[in-house]
């Protein structure tokens, strides 16, 4: 399959929504103006079209010429092929425009999003994220599709006033000045509705979030019978987001109301003046239908200026949700420089050294204080960490998140191919990953091996199977330093047993630490750290601990301590 480079989105303006949609415009500015331009070019042969066809009564109808007649019907024609060429670019461009602006903003969120790591779900909601996914990016896609339109529309209604000035000058009064009263009639709509819209998508991310949490504690709330209880929870902020939607639509409704009756009004008014005016031999047969036919004409352009306020407007309050987004900032600022380092690794709040080449265990009284030292490790949050002697945050985030991996029990599978989701160099090595993690028999029960589709969230495995492929995607990695944080809690120990030989043969010389309180892992240590309190209390191999330590002992017995 061919592959396409993905473009740079660039920087975005992120100091207020409406500089946002400036710079999506400013990025894709090409086809924004030729958007544009073919859209003034689609809207202006019809708005000559009228004309067109009142000379052709007045010249060739109305004075029996067929010359005439012949003539102004061949420009009408010529007209209406321009008009369908430049209707098809014009659609072309806004979809372009759309595309753009909907997946540069997906490419710019969801590289924060990357960048922010760790952060994210500490700032941010699970659903004011996958809002932004979902509906917001379909609005600021709007917003880029009808600048076609919208500057057709309003260089459509500029000539046709023009056209009736030239023709009549209180027709023309009326075209000028009725166009700006309806915008300023059509504003308070908008502005309630602005609001309203902001308060709704506010709700909707809430329950967005509230119905994830739902789902992925689905089984521990069947566990404690609290189903009724989130469920009962979960209809009231549903209700909520359905009363909100009824605010949005009272106030949409009168917006569209508006599209209709205020162009209607207007149209009537010019087609009333104009048939007085033909009555009183003012203006001829021919210039009558042309007015008639503007006053038509004039309800698609003036229409498609409230269909662009209203899209503007719910791009404003989509591009406030991005910019929310892209102004969180990391915890843990990437100041460094250095792309490497070696030798130990050593983690002062604890006491913690992990020694290079060595599989090192961690056994803790508080599992909580063992995912600590995990994260001050791996860097995903800002502590006193040296390696061979230098401060990791010397290091750059991207050589340290290369080099060092932790895989807790919070990591998820994606949906797709599982050759892809394991990942490895090559065949070999991902077998061996799979064989170390105990899954291979995981991987011969799927129809299709390891080209089969898994479902988002692995859901289709078992609380043990989702451990061991997670633990084969860790190995596979075969980072310089991995940290896995209770790999096999979820397993038999027949299983735990095979996993823990098989898992210091695959990372013999490889630095690996694990944070673990099962005997069967803690035997084929090198090195096991037994943690009290947040703090290393003693070292030694695990039978050593076991016949010096009580306390070690009870905790990796989980008996009580004589």
């Amino acid at each position: 399959m061919r592959s396409f480079p993905v473009p740079d989105p660039g920087t975005p303006d992120r100091r207020s929504p409406a500089r946002y949609l400036l710079w999506i415009a400013r990025v894709q500015a090409a086809t924004v103006v030729g958007g544009a331009v073919w859209g003034v070019v689609w809207m202006g042969t019809q708005a000559l079209m009228p004309a067109t066809i009142g000379r052709a009564i007045d010249t060739g109808v109305t004075a029996k010429n067929t010359d005439a007649l012949l003539l102004w019907s061949g420009v009408l024609l010529a007209l209406g092929a321009v008009q369908a060429v430049a209707g098809v670019m014009r659609h072309r461009f806004a979809v372009t425009n759309w595309l753009g602006a909907a997946f540069r903003t997906v490419q710019v969120t969801t590289g924060h999003a990357a960048r922010l790591g760790a952060t994210l779900p500490k700032r941010l909601a699970t659903g004011e994220v996958v809002s932004v996914g979902i509906a917001d990016v379909a609005h600021i896609g709007n917003a880029m599709d009808i600048t076609a339109r919208g500057t057709g529309a309003v260089v459509a209604i500029a000539l046709v006033g023009a056209i009736l000035l030239v023709t009549s000058l209180p027709l023309g009064l009326v075209v000028l000045i009725g166009v700006p009263l309806m915008a300023a009639v059509v504003a308070p709509i908008l502005r309630p509705l602005h609001r309203s819209q902001r308060h709704q998508r506010d709700l909707q991310g809430e329950l967005a979030t509230r119905s994830s949490d739902i789902v992925s504690g689905l089984r521990v709330l069947r566990g404690i019978g609290g189903e009724q209880v989130f469920a009962g929870r979960y209809r009231e902020e549903s209700q909520a987001v359905r009363a909100a939607g009824v605010r949005v639509a009272r106030s949409d409704s009168l917006l569209e109301g508006a599209q209709v009756l205020l162009p209607g009004l207007l149209v009537a008014l010019v087609t009333w003046m104009g048939a007085r005016f033909a009555l009183a031999g003012q203006i001829t047969i021919g210039q009558l239908v042309s007015f008639y036919g503007y006053s038509v004409f004039l309800v698609e352009p003036m229409r498609t200026l409230t269909e662009a306020a209203d899209k503007i407007t719910k791009a404003h309050v989509a591009a406030r949700r991005v910019v929310r987004i892209l102004n969180t900032e990391p915890e843990l600022p990437d100041e460094g420089t250095r792309t490497e380092a070696a030798g130990d690794l050593v983690d002062q709040a604890s006491g913690l050294t992990v020694r290079p080449g060595r599989l090192t265990a961690i056994a803790a009284t508080a599992p909580e204080d063992a995912q600590a030292i995990a994260d001050r490790l791996g860097r995903f949050t800002d502590a006193e960490v040296t390696w061979g002697g230098t401060p990791v945050h010397e290091l750059t985030l991207p050589a340290m998140r290369g080099a060092v991996l932790v895989a807790d029990p919070g990591a998820r599978l994606f949906s797709g191919p599982l050759r892809e989701e394991i990942g490895g160099r090559s065949d070999r090595h991902l077998s061996e990953a799979l064989h170390a993690a105990s899954a291979t028999d995981i991987v011969e029960e799927l129809p299709s091996g390891l080209d089969d589709e898994i479902a988002e969230g692995g859901r289709e495995f078992s609380g043990g199977q989702h451990q061991r492929l997670r633990l084969a995607r860790a190995l596979a990695a075969d980072p310089e330093v991995l940290v896995l944080v209770e790999p096999t809690s979820a397993v038999d120990a027949h299983t735990e047993a095979r996993i823990a030989g098989r898992l210091a043969d695959l990372r013999a010389g490889r630095t690996t630490v694990v944070c673990t309180t099962s005997p069967l892992v803690l035997d084929r240590a090198d090195e096991v750290a037994f943690v009290e309190a947040g703090r290393v209390t003693a070292t030694g191999s695990h039978r050593e601990l076991l016949a010096t330590v009580p306390r070690y002992a009870a905790t990796v017995t989980r008996e009580e301590e004589p």
